[in-house]
């Protein structure tokens, strides 16, 4: 599809506080898009908001709250009065053996990163129709492959991205277009916050490569930029992740068979893992809800 100009479009970027959010407001900010910035942390928002090119806004939001997602969609259209794109983005991780896992982090990762995405949507859609927008969902390279000890993610990430083929089907002929975007290991708190446990980075590092590696935030924000633009259905930040989807289906006995092999070898260390939300992003989360 034939780029779509960003001058004077309205884009709602959730989780927009660092990371991927931060930067992609930035990014879409510079190319003339209006960015209402959606998140946790509001003084980290506000300093976001304050150095954006164009004509910004923030909101205090728990992306899984209905209510408050709701009247951020009704104030986003009243500020600014249309939104033509929304991307979920918001999402906290763990890690760990599940059988050891935190419950009330492992479901902390569902809500945030699935039925946070949903109610985001929920709230965003009839303002989308209205414009014929764009939603993109990020998902991730743990939505195409399984791995061990990231069980509440890779569910997280597996569940938007069916839910979003789904929404595509249902809002298309509304003239309303759903992207998914997939992101392996990028430089971002979420991925340092998990680089701090030792056995987690050194199980990551043990991947096949290109998996292996933790990329560069600017090159992967700017090929989801370029998605945008092209309202595109399928939006990948490294570029070998395009290939992935082709061998998908042979990824679980692959990862079962390697898996088993290499938590074998880390079990005496296992007991270590810190087992709540990773990373600054996973701290503003349990803040907000202490």
């Amino acid at each position: 599809m034939s780029k779509v100009s960003l001058e004077g479009q309205v884009a709602v970027v959730t989780g927009a506080a660092r990371g991927v959010g931060e930067l992609l407001a930035r990014k879409l900010s510079a190319r003339g898009a209006k960015v209402a910035l959606v998140g946790l942390e509001p003084d980290e928002l506000k300093q976001v908001a304050g150095r954006l090119h164009a004509d910004a806004d923030w909101w205090h939001a728990d992306v899984t709250d209905h209510e408050a997602m709701a009247r951020v969609a009704r104030e986003v259209k009243e500020r600014f009065g249309k939104v033509d794109i929304v991307v979920a983005n918001a999402g906290v991780a763990t890690g760990g053996p599940f059988v050891d896992s935190d419950p009330v982090a492992w479901r902390r990762v569902i809500e945030v990163n699935l039925i946070g995405s949903a109610v985001t949507a929920r709230a965003f859609l009839p303002v989308l129709m209205e414009s014929r927008g764009y939603l993109l969902q990020i998902a991730s390279l743990a939505a195409i492959t399984p791995a061990p000890m990231m069980t509440a993610y890779c569910a997280s990430k597996s569940g938007v991205e069916a839910y979003a083929h789904s929404l595509r089907a249902e809002v298309g002929y509304k003239g309303v277009r759903v992207g998914v975007g997939y992101l392996s290991w990028t430089d971002t708190d979420m991925v340092r916050g998990a680089d701090q446990d030792d056995v987690m980075r050194e199980l990551r590092q043990r991947l096949p490569w290109p998996s292996n590696k933790t990329y560069p935030l600017g090159p992967a924000v700017d090929r989801i930029v370029a998605g945008i633009e092209r309202r595109s259905s399928h939006v990948y930040a490294q570029w070998w992740l395009r290939g992935m989807q082709g061998v998908r289906g042979y990824l679980p006995g692959i990862i079962g068979a390697v898996g088993q092999r290499e938590m074998r070898r880390f079990e005496p260390r296992l007991d270590s893992i810190r087992t709540g939300l990773v990373g600054a992003g996973g701290a503003a989360d349990e803040a907000e809800r202490d």
